[in-house]
């Protein structure tokens, strides 16, 4: 039997646009019959703490995200469009991700460097160093930094 296709999926932003593309791609390689994982690394290891994914903001670019109170505004107007997009949740996303089969990694150095402990995460993260990280994500046909 033949080894099943793998895809490798890097997250390393806690934001709207920074988790939305990793958990899509993540999700469609798994219907695709790829095994998928999806690393979580600096602010995108917040995404696995209980509670967060649901305070995710959306920040404009340039001068924009500068203006006080401009990041809320702009969350809750992106927000209003992914319900009319019929497009899940965040939070709902990352349930239908592991329903689908993929897997969540927390990077271990971020684990430790932001003192996270394992009651903080949501159900079925597991902790991967780096070079575990390394040693899946040659072996994959697809990998991607999103």
């Amino acid at each position: 039997m033949a080894e099943k296709e793998k895809a490798a999926f890097i997250c390393v932003k806690d934001t709207i646009d920074g988790a939305y593309p990793s958990l899509v791609l993540a999700i469609n390689a798994a219907r695709l019959g790829l095994e998928s994982k999806v690393f979580f690394s600096f602010m995108g290891l917040n995404m696995l703490l209980k509670g967060k994914a649901r305070k995710a903001k959306f920040f404009p670019p340039g001068f924009m995200g500068a203006i006080p109170g401009m990041a809320s505004l702009a969350s809750f107007i992106m927000k209003k469009k992914v319900a009319k997009a019929n497009i899940p949740e965040l939070e709902d996303l990352m349930e239908m991700a592991q329903l689908e089969g993929v897997d969540f990694i927390a990077c271990h150095m971020t684990v430790e460097m932001m003192g996270v402990q394992k009651e903080d995460f949501i159900e079925d993260v597991v902790v991967w160093s780096a070079e575990d990280f390394m040693k899946y994500a040659r072996e994959c046909n697809v990998s991607l930094f999103t």
